[in-house]
This record gives structure tokens, C-alpha cells and sequence, in this order.
């Protein structure tokens, strides 16, 4: 046996499930906890809640997995393009043989790199239309409820509260909430959401504007209000909205969807309410004002009002002529009566003349002639109409009997019909057995059809006879 074959034959022999797990507990050994720097690729939520993307620069890259559980926790959320320092350890994958990193923590690789992300994110919002100002609603003159999205135990909630009693004082809700930190985000998304979600009838009242404010402090303790969720919670909201978030040079992404933003929270105070001194101010001066112009209208009435007055016609002028019409309208209408009871009496007299006995009688007289003729006219127009109508009838029954069938009978003939009265105008409807009636000239009689079968017909139409007769009726 060669030397060679010795040799392979005293090597040790591995499957490649042997060879894959040493290699993974070899690089888990070697890399137990590591920090991996490097920008995010190929980004992928899987529905089971894992996270899988790539790590890499511009030489390599790295495979790289979240686990759901780990996936909860994180601070800040994977997005591509992201350069940020990974912290977990270095195992394999046997089954595609690939190794990666399994990613306990996320961090960004430096605020250029949190700049960059904030930068990407205002875009990306922007293009949904988020920060547009045609979103951006009016806020109320004078709102009676505010709510104040704020943490309860910080100086910013004191300002507030003090502006508000020195400017105007309104009620105040607060809803308390960590303005820093993992649960910060969460929570100032759900206290908006929960004071837009109050019934306007409800027991508690329903604020009539909105203030999420925080003091100021560094990018990363204003990190909460650059949070996507927290920035959608603002455009959502239909009551209107004041961000005051840090100091006047800190701006988050939350100042560009809110309806207002204010440099801090004292200003955001200051743009709820207006000053009530002013106010009352205003007013008085607009009391006055009204005031004066009520009363130069009103002696400029008065003036006008003289000015007209004297122009006008005295009363007794105005009815001086209706007063002298009336006064001879009096004086000629016991005139004017008594010419009419005059007419009345004569009309009356002629009237009654024509009622005497002898008038009555001789009038109606007259009328029964007059009566009695148009009776003569109106029966001989009547005699003469009936006579007229005698002769039409009498042409009418002439003709008629002309036509009659019962001349035809007079010659000779009989009418033959069935019990119901069908009439039989050939033999061949004849039926043997058939009970008929004959109609004669002067009356009818019954009779019963006897005879052979029908016979065949003639061209003519008519049934063959032979030189005996073929049947009888009786």
C-alpha cells in the first residue's frame, strides 16, 4: 500500500451535520458577544414577528436576525439604509451554511446617522401628504377645556398652568405620560388618540385643543417625538393641535404635522388663549364706540326728523278740503232722499194700477188663448209627425214579409230543425234515429229520420240518387 492511501485511510471521517455544528460551536466560542458596525439592507418583517436583514460596508456583508421577543424591545426600529452598531453574537446557519449575527441590541453609529434617519423619515411623511397645510386646521379663539399631553411631575405643566391663570384662565386636563424613554412614543400616540376619542356629551368634557409639550434636552430625549407613531397620532387628530416640544431652536417631526407649533411651552399658552385684560379692554372700547355712534345717529335723526317737520303741511290744511266736501254732501243728502222716496211712491202707483181685478182678468184672458192656439200647433205638428211615422212603418213591414221564409212555405216547403232549434239544410246532416221538427205554413209537426247510410255525391255536390228513393222521414 502507498504512503498516500496510508494516510487518507488514518484521516477521520465527518458528515457534513458533524462538520456544520463544529464549525457553529467554533464561531459561537469565538464570538460569544460582539458590536457590529454597518448600514441595513435588504430589510425583511417576516410574519412570525422575526426581523432578518444584512449588515454590511463597502467590502463585506453580514447576515443578520432579530428575534420576535428581541424584536419587542428594541429602541430603535430597523429601516434601510440605517447605519447603526449592532450588539449580539456570531453563530451559523447549517442548513444554507451561512453565518450571521443574532441582534440583541440597536444602536445608531453616530447622530450623522441619526440625522440622516430623521431626514428620511420627514420625507417619506411628507410625501404622504402629512405635513401638508391644507391638513392644518384653525385653531378655536377661546377654547373652554384644553388638554395637555405632558409629564405630570415637570416644570413644563407648572408654566403652563401659570400662563394660562395669567393670560385666561380655562380648565385644564392633563394627560400624564413619560415624555422620554422606550414607553414614551406610545404613550403620547395614545394620550392624543384618547382625548380625540371623548365623547363631545360624555361625562368628562372634551377638550377644545390639544398641547403635547416637553422641555428641552438633546436629541435622544427628543427622540419619542420623532417616532412615526407619534406623528400619524398628531394628523390623525381632529381636535386642534399645538406642538411645544423642547426649546425655540429644537424642532421634531411632530412640529411639522401639528396645526401649530410653539418655540416652548410658556408660548404654546400664550397662543391658546388670548389675554382676558385685553379682551376687556377691547370690549369697553368697542361698547364705547358703539355707544357714540348710537347716539350721533340718533341726534342726526332728531335733526332730520325737525328739518322734515317743518315742511310738512299744518293738519287742518291737510283736511280742509275734505272737511268742505263733507259739509255739502250733508247739506244736499236730505234733498236727495226725499227726491228719491218720491220715485219709489210713483213707481209704486203705476205698479198697482196694473194690479186691479179687471186688469188681471182681462191679462189672463189673454194669456189662455194665447195658450190655447199653441196647444192646436203643437197637436197638429204632432198628428202630421205620427202620420209620417205610420207610413215609414208600414213600407218597413211590406218589405219585411216580402222576404219572408214563411212565403216560401206558403209554396209548398218545410223548415227542418233539431230539438234545440239548429237548423238542417242538407240530407247529409241527417242523422238515422234523429228527432226533428217540421215547420209547415200553418204549423209545425215531429218527426224521426230514417234511411241507409249517406250516398256518394254527384260533382255537383249532391248526394247520388237511385230510381227509388233512398229513405223517408215518417
Amino acid at each position: 500500500m502507498s504512503e498516500a492511501a496510508t494516510t487518507h485511510a488514518n484521516l477521520p471521517e465527518y458528515s457534513v451535520s458533524e462538520i456544520a455544528h463544529a464549525l457553529k460551536r467554533t464561531v459561537e466560542d469565538a464570538f460569544p458577544f460582539v458590536r457590529v458596525r454597518g448600514e441595513i439592507s435588504n430589510l425583511k418583517f417576516h410574519s412570525s414577528g422575526h426581523i432578518y436583514f444584512d449588515l454590511k460596508d463597502d467590502k463585506a456583508c453580514l447576515n443578520a436576525v432579530v428575534w420576535r421577543m428581541t424584536a419587542r424591545l428594541l429602541k430603535l426600529k430597523p429601516e434601510p439604509g440605517l447605519e447603526i452598531i449592532c450588539t449580539g453574537r456570531i453563530t451559523t446557519y447549517p442548513g444554507s451554511s451561512r453565518y450571521q449575527i443574532v441582534v440583541e441590541q440597536i444602536e445608531l453609529a453616530g447622530i450623522g446617522a441619526l440625522m440622516a434617519m430623521l431626514e428620511e423619515r420627514k420625507r417619506r411623511l411628507a410625501a404622504e401628504g402629512l405635513f401638508a397645510e391644507s391638513r392644518k386646521k384653525a385653531l378655536p379663539f377661546l377654547p373652554e377645556v384644553i388638554g395637555v399631553v405632558t409629564s405630570p411631575t415637570g416644570a413644563v405643566i407648572r408654566d403652563i398652568m401659570h400662563r394660562l391663570q395669567a393670560r385666561f384662565p380655562r380648565r385644564v386636563l392633563v394627560w400624564a405620560v413619560a415624555v422620554q424613554g422606550e414607553r414614551a412614543a406610545a404613550e403620547v400616540a395614545a394620550a392624543i388618540r384618547g382625548f380625540n376619542a371623548v365623547p363631545a356629551d360624555g361625562p368628562i368634557p372634551r377638550p377644545n385643543l390639544i398641547i403635547v409639550a416637553r422641555g428641552g434636552g438633546s436629541i435622544d430625549d427628543l427622540m419619542a417625538f420623532n417616532e412615526e407613531i407619534v406623528v400619524r397620532a398628531v394628523a390623525d387628530s381632529t381636535i386642534p393641535l399645538i406642538s411645544a416640544v423642547g426649546h425655540e431652536t429644537d424642532t421634531t417631526l411632530i412640529d411639522f404635522a401639528s396645526d401649530r407649533r410653539a418655540p416652548t411651552p410658556t408660548a404654546a399658552a400664550e397662543i391658546a388663549v388670548p389675554v382676558r385684560a385685553d379682551l376687556l379692554s377691547q370690549t369697553l372700547d368697542f361698547e364705547r364706540r358703539v355707544s357714540n355712534c348710537f347716539l350721533r345717529g340718533l341726534t342726526h335723526r332728531r335733526t332730520h326728523l325737525a328739518s322734515v317737520s317743518r315742511a310738512l303741511l299744518r293738519a287742518d290744511h291737510l283736511f280742509a278740503q275734505s272737511h268742505q266736501r263733507l259739509d255739502y254732501a250733508s247739506e244736499n243728502l236730505g234733498r236727495a232722499l226725499l227726491k228719491n222716496l218720491q220715485l219709489h211712491r210713483r213707481a209704486f202707483g203705476e205698479a198697482a194700477a196694473m194690479l186691479r181685478p179687471t186688469s188681471l182678468q182681462r191679462r189672463i184672458v189673454q194669456c189662455g188663448e194665447r195658450v190655447t192656439a199653441l196647444e192646436y200647433r203643437l197637436l197638429r205638428r204632432e198628428r202630421a209627425r205620427l202620420a209620417e211615422r205610420h207610413a215609414q212603418l208600414d213600407g218597413a213591414s211590406r218589405v219585411l214579409e216580402s222576404v219572408s221564409y214563411r212565403n216560401v212555405l206558403d209554396r209548398g216547403f218545410a223548415l227542418v230543425r233539431r230539438q234545440d232549434g239548429l237548423l238542417k239544410r242538407r240530407a247529409a246532416e241527417l242523422v238515422s234515429g234523429e228527432e226533428l221538427i217540421l215547420t209547415f205554413a200553418d204549423e209545425s209537426a215531429g218527426a224521426v229520420a230514417i234511411g241507409p247510410p249517406r250516398q256518394p255525391l254527384h260533382r255537383s255536390g249532391r248526394p247520388k240518387k237511385s230510381a227509388k228513393e233512398q229513405g223517408s222521414l215518417f
